[in-house]
């Protein structure tokens, strides 16, 4: 039988114990600028239980995302494979704290100090999008923690289909909804709102999932202010003179144009054992459009 060992955030150096509940944002202290490495923040995770002797698989997810957009995936790939699943929320999204860096260095040192806290290295990184380039800085920088890699239509080059995204942030920071309304129409007003920017259903309903009831009030969980600041960072990644040579697997959508033949000999530079694999019909969202096609690589994969 599967257990979810649960730990919202870890008491973490200076930081105190923090609340599992939405009702406040933890504020994270940004790093003093004599400091040579970003500070880590305590991330928020779920821990599936497995086999302590095989390396577990940690989950990544993208820009507006959460650690339950792999809830489903996550509890099918512990039972199919009986190893420890953790998903994670990255810093400015989900649970986890607010902080005003936001950058793929933070996020990976953010990992770097988690996953060892947790016994769970080294580990199978699956990314998908920004969780994705997090997971290949994190394999570049210390290929110890690392056994293999997955990224999930994702390269370390920037891709036009990117472009919409500041305009999605700008979007969500322009709406403005009266306190005294219900969550329900809160969510219609946002919604009408953002389909002026955003022609696609799927897309403003994944951003709605952000929107959430404070204290009367509603507020976005990710922390749109340190996004707008730091969106050309995300949408790009940072040059980096190491390779990675541990196993890696870049998973595309067959209808997403997030990482194109011009992207490869760059994947191929900083990962030496890259293999390419295409899951047809899935858009940029391959784990959400075509879950079974996306396990069945996963679990390939690992054999």
């Amino acid at each position: 039988m599967l257990r979810w060992a649960r730990a919202w955030r870890l008491p973490h150096r200076s930081l105190g114990p923090s609340s599992p509940s939405f009702s406040r944002v933890p504020v994270a202290p940004s790093s003093s600028q004599g400091d040579t490495e970003p500070r880590p923040v305590p991330l928020a995770y779920r821990l599936l239980d497995g086999e302590a002797t095989r390396p577990p698989l940690v989950f990544l997810h993208g820009l507006f995302g959460c650690k339950t957009n792999f809830n489903s995936i996550a509890k099918a790939l512990a039972q199919q494979t009986g190893r420890r699943v953790l998903t994670v929320d990255a810093r400015n999204h989900g649970d986890s704290p607010h902080s005003p860096d936001m950058s793929y260095e933070a996020m990976s040192q953010d990992l770097q100090d988690l996953l060892p806290q947790l016994g769970l290295v080294p580990c199978v990184l699956i990314g998908h999008s920004m969780g994705g380039r997090t997971a290949m800085l994190l394999a570049l920088q210390r290929p110890e923690l690392v056994e293999r890699l997955i990224a999930v239509d994702i390269s370390p080059v920037e891709s036009s289909s990117s472009l919409n995204f500041p305009n999605y942030v700008a979007a969500m920071r322009a709406i403005d909804i009266p306190d005294e309304a219900s969550l329900s129409s809160a969510r219609k007003l946002a919604d009408e709102k953002l389909s002026c920017v955003i022609q696609s259903i799927s897309m403003r309903q994944f951003l709605l999932t952000n929107l959430v009831e404070v204290d009367g009030c509603f507020r976005w969980r990710v922390n749109l202010d340190a996004l707008a600041q730091h969106l050309d960072k995300i949408l790009n990644f940072p040059p980096r003179p190491e390779t990675y040579s541990g196993p890696a697997l870049f998973l595309l959508g067959g209808n997403s144009q997030f990482v194109l033949p011009s992207h490869h000999p760059e994947i191929r530079r900083l990962f030496p054992r890259a293999q390419m694999q295409t899951v047809p019909n899935a858009s940029h969202w391959v784990h959400s459009d075509c879950p079974q096609d996306f396990m069945a690589a996963v679990r390939d994969f690992l054999a």
